[in-house]
């Protein structure tokens, strides 16, 4: 019996609830670019990227789960998220199919954050990257 995960598998949360887990005590790994990562991030979050930005597009980064092996446990509960919820999703898969056992997805991402409210007193706009998803 094949026992990979699938994307059906992810656990996926909304900002409110992804709020709730941190509060909790669940590490925020943030799979954004770190160009990304710079213009603005949650508190405490720590920073793997998923994918790099290259001349041909994106490429996924082949050393993912060995760093983030370098900065969590297969235990530690996670929050994983990115710019709109679609690299955090597949983040989470590959981090369960590599053992990980308590991997919970930020649906909507950073950008779902900054549009609720949760950023803090840091101005709105500037928050936002570039999404194909966003206007």
């Amino acid at each position: 019996m094949d026992s990979s995960k699938k994307l059906e598998d992810v656990v996926t949360v909304d900002v409110h609830a992804a709020k709730d887990l941190l509060i909790s005590g669940h590490k925020y790994l943030d799979v954004r670019t770190t160009e990304e990562f710079q213009k603005g991030h949650i508190d405490n979050a720590q920073n793997i990227p998923y994918m790099f930005k290259t001349q041909e597009g994106r490429a996924k980064n082949p050393e993912f789960v060995t760093q983030v092996s370098a900065l969590f446990k297969k235990d530690d509960p996670l929050v994983v998220g990115c710019n709109s919820g679609g690299r955090s999703l597949k983040a989470c898969l590959d981090l369960l199919n590599s053992g990980y056992e308590n991997v919970t997805d930020m649906g909507g991402g950073y950008s779902a954050w900054v549009d609720k409210g949760l950023a803090g007193d840091q101005p709105h706009e500037e928050l936002k990257t570039t999404c194909k998803f966003r206007p």
